[in-house]
């Protein structure tokens, strides 16, 4: 394609998305590109070298002053390694998130960016089929500013558990359709971070959802937690939804891990489970929980901690039994499983999974409702193959190849 023909084609695309509403579209456009400049960690020099402009030009560009040549923005969208038309879709502004980290993240507004937009294709799916799962947990939430004392949050995540149809003998098994269906939307993108496990958006802003990490580096177990987690702070602390506010809160952070500690292991059925377990040694008797519940050793090992009488020795102690076991200490994302400690057969993890052998599967956490929307909405054709692509962001080809194997 040359280049003359390649501007047609460009100028079209521009006038069917009518950028000659300059106030509404130049302000998407510079938002867009400050977000994507800072998501990939360039300065506006970085962008105006790559995109063989002057400084001053993308300046100008980037901050509204100027509007520019189609060229010129062909070369900026090659700059950022992202299609044309990203430059110019709006992106809704979440308020009603909850987005805490340990870290600094270049990558917070990017990541709020497909959020919204994620959550926006979600609400319009079940608008078009009329099909939309109200929050079944909506009473929850308000009940659970009644509750006091010093066993609140373990009382509350009992509470929960019998909302979502759980006895307090059951282990939990698929808590993604658990969630689901109960009104709360789970997204799972796949972000290069240790720090960053996941964030949840109140009902008042397209919610409830809750977003949960699954970069392969962190463990199913992992995964499972944050999606517990987030459901407690769902729960617990609607008032503290604010997108301004990224520090974390100690106190509340603690809280939702005594939440998604108790929703995942419930007591009376972790003291059966324990009890049957007692005569292993430590590192041992931690796996096997580990392996009962779904849940990481870390989760296992804090429950020990503040019901035994020693346990606070015991992270400690399972320092130091895993050390003589292994040969080596256990690293902070970490999945390890109890039989290969058993063997003493231990080797490093790959450089891009966490040594779990035996470890669940991505396929164990896994979100489906969307996937059902989806193929509802194609079989109806309320939407087409492309539409159904770009919802579940995957190419024509595979969307494609999806429904070809779609069981009847």
């Amino acid at each position: 394609m040359n280049h003359a023909t390649k501007l047609i084609i460009l100028t079209n695309y521009v006038n069917r998305i009518k950028i000659q509403k300059l106030p509404m579209d130049l302000s998407a456009l510079t938002g867009n590109l400050k977000r994507l400049r800072v998501a990939r960690g360039l300065s506006q020099g970085d962008v105006a070298d790559a995109a063989e402009l002057s400084r001053v030009g993308y300046r100008n560009i980037e901050n509204g002053v100027a509007a520019p040549r189609i060229d010129s923005l062909l070369r900026v969208a090659r700059a950022l390694d992202v299609k044309l038309e990203q430059l110019f879709v709006p992106v809704r502004e979440l308020r009603a998130v909850r987005f805490r980290a340990n870290k600094k993240m270049t990558t917070r507004g990017e990541l709020l960016a497909d959020v919204a937009r994620w959550l926006d294709d979600y609400n319009e799916l079940e608008g078009i089929l009329d099909d939309k799962v109200p929050f079944g947990l909506a009473e929850l939430c308000a009940e659970m500013r009644t509750l006091r004392g010093p066993d609140r949050t373990q009382a509350a995540a009992l509470l929960a558990r019998r909302a979502l149809g759980l006895s307090n003998q059951a282990e939990v098994r698929d808590i993604c359709g658990l969630l689901e269906a109960k009104g709360v939307k789970v997204f799972t993108p796949k972000l290069a971070s240790e720090g960053f496990f996941g964030l949840s958006i109140a009902p008042a802003d397209g919610g409830p959802a809750v977003v949960v990490n699954v970069w392969e580096r962190l463990s199913v177990e992992r995964w499972i937690f944050t999606a517990a987690h987030e459901l407690g702070h769902l729960l617990l602390h609607l008032d503290a939804y604010d997108v301004s506010k990224t520090d974390e809160d100690p106190t509340q952070e603690k809280e939702a891990d005594v939440f998604a500690s108790t929703l995942l292991m419930p007591p009376e059925l972790f003291e059966q489970k324990l009890a049957e377990a007692r005569g292993l040694p430590l590192v041992r008797l931690v796996f096997k929980l580990k392996r009962s519940f779904g849940v990481s050793w870390k989760t296992v090992l804090y429950r020990l901690s503040t019901t035994t009488p020693d346990g606070g020795r015991l992270w400690g102690r399972f320092q130091v039994e895993y050390r003589a076991l292994t040969g080596r200490p256990i690293g902070p994302i970490e999945e390890p499983d109890a039989m290969a400690a058993s063997h003493f057969k231990w080797v490093d993890p790959p450089a891009k999974v966490a040594d779990e052998p035996e470890h669940l599967l991505e396929d164990d956490f896994v979100e489906g409702r969307l996937e059902l929307l989806v193929r509802r909405a194609i079989e109806t054709d309320a939407i087409s193959m492309s539409r159904a692509a770009e919802i579940l962001r995957v190419d024509v080809t595979t969307m494609r190849s999806t429904a070809n194997s779609w069981v009847a």
